[in-house]
């Protein structure tokens, strides 16, 4: 269901400028005139986490008296967040919640948003600005791999719009903006940089080396967990704090921004406000994929089949909770190398306390999502990089053996388990062929490379697929936990 569809309460005010003063007292709305900012970031992906992300540290930038942190926000999909914010002047609550309890805060930097296939124009002029320094995308991965088509109309993709600005503004004389990926993609500045010269070489070979030449493409490690809004999100904010807002973003309270420091144009001093730049992203990200997006992986696999559905339920679960930090610490980090001003078993112990926050309580179906691409991304390249060490990667196989469970499409106790992916069908014809036998499953090259001819690897998996199906989730965590713990898994 669209969250902008349910009721409110007579409690209740809608969000607007008009009614700010009305919500001070409950959350926090901005202290800057709104109308003075400058608009300099066009933004490509307007759902919740850029709303709860990078909008959240431009609208503290411009609560410190910064004017070039306006954003004009670009929705490719759908009209539906332009149509749901545009009576609330393009405002909307961000609400923090976690275990100590909640906050809100109305943010005030979106100037206008704009539905690219029904104003494509409106979208290059805002690109071709001159007051336009930074193009930022959230876009998914997906997105980046689209391929250039013949022109035979306006712009109809997030790259040809790019580079049609570009053009232009080459064209003018003006200089270009710089292309900041916030995707979790692996060197998403890299993929941003190919994907627009992919689309710029198409059109103009000498456009797409001015492109190369001139255009900064820098890379960023984001993170916050962001549930996707539901009808309860736009309860909880209304009867907690009186918003109506049509279109709210539940948020966990922890934040971070890791920006290479390169930029065609100048930035805002995002520094100011905690946004960490760095010469080289690539040690952050491997970190937050590995341990990160790796433990997510494990612990969606893994709290599904034993009954739960959110991750707080999972990690309140002693079992489950002393699976994923041995996971973590023992075959995960150990295989990382230094991060700059990062203790990695303090980080351990900080994604443990997030995923078991019960103010955001993620669903567990949604990190189990797109497995076929998730392993190879996130959990994989851990195996491969202990194997070839010598170091333990049974823990590893564990989370292998959980996904190859989940893909037949049922839990332990027979419920249904829909989970969204690629090769969903393909992957669960094999699953369910092999039974115990993960051959089936390990056989796909473009998940598992070569990890399917070492033999011992594959044994594990084997031996945990046996496990789980005749003695369920405890029978496999325990031998990995401390014996004393005390277990509620199911």
């Amino acid at each position: 269901m669209n969250p902008q569809t349910t009721s409110t309460t007579a409690f209740a005010s809608p969000l607007a400028n008009a009614t700010l003063a009305a919500h001070r007292e409950r959350i926090d709305v901005p202290s800057y005139d709104r109308d003075s900012l400058q608009p300099a970031i066009v933004h490509f992906g307007v759902g919740g986490f850029h709303r709860a992300h990078q909008a959240v540290y431009l609208d503290d930038l411009a609560a410190r008296g910064v004017r070039d942190c306006g954003v004009i926000g670009v929705s490719m999909r759908s009209p539906g967040m332009r149509d749901a914010l545009v009576p609330q002047d393009w405002l909307y609550t961000v609400a923090e919640r976690g275990e100590s309890g909640a906050s809100a805060r109305a943010v005030g930097v979106t100037r206008d948003i704009l539905f690219a296939p029904d104003e494509p124009g409106a979208v290059v002029a805002a690109l071709t600005d001159p007051r336009t320094t930074i193009v930022s995308l959230t876009i998914t991965g997906g997105a980046y791999a689209s391929m250039p088509v013949p022109r035979t109309g306006p712009p109809a993709d997030v790259f040809a719009l790019i580079v049609e600005a570009l053009a232009q503004r080459r064209r003018a004389g003006l200089a270009p903006f710089t292309v900041l990926s916030c995707d979790n993609v692996p060197g998403n500045g890299d993929v941003a940089r190919e994907s627009t010269l992919r689309w710029a070489a198409a059109r103009d070979f000498g456009l797409s080396r001015w492109i190369e030449s001139e255009v900064a493409f820098p890379s960023s490690v984001v993170d916050r967990i962001v549930p996707k809004t539901t009808p309860d999100s736009r309860s909880f904010v209304r009867d907690r704090f009186g918003v109506d807002d049509r279109w709210p973003v539940i948020s966990e309270p922890y934040i971070q921004w890791i920006v290479e420091d390169d930029f065609s144009a100048g930035r805002p001093p995002l520094e100011e406000v905690g946004v960490q730049f760095v010469d080289d992203v690539s040690a952050y990200e491997l970190m937050k994929k590995r341990l990160l997006n790796g433990g997510h992986c494990a612990l969606g696999y893994i709290g599904l089949l034993a009954g739960y559905r959110r991750t707080d339920e999972a990690m309140a679960d002693p079992l489950l909770r002393g699976y994923l930090l041995s996971l973590l610490d023992n075959e995960i980090a150990p295989l990382l190398d230094e991060v700059p001003e990062i203790d990695l078993g303090g980080y351990v112990r900080t994604l443990a306390d997030r995923f078991a926050n019960p103010g955001v309580g993620d669903q567990l179906s949604r990190l189990a999502e797109r497995g076929s691409v998730k392993m190879p991304g996130y959990l994989l390249p851990s195996v491969e990089a202990g194997l070839m060490r010598g170091t333990p990667v049974e823990l590893l196989s564990v989370a292998v053996a959980a996904w190859i469970r989940v893909l037949r499409g049922t839990g332990l106790d027979g419920r249904s388990i829909e989970i969204a992916d690629p090769l969903a069908m393909r992957l669960r014809n094999l699953a369910r062929v092999g039974g115990s036998n993960p051959r089936p499953v390990m056989g796909e090259r473009s998940i598992f490379g070569d990890l399917a001819e070492h033999e011992g690897f594959v044994a594990a998996v084997e031996r945990n697929l046996w496990l789980l199906e005749r003695g369920g989730i405890a029978s496999l965590l325990r031998p990995h936990v401390d014996p004393a713990t005390p277990t509620a898994a199911r």
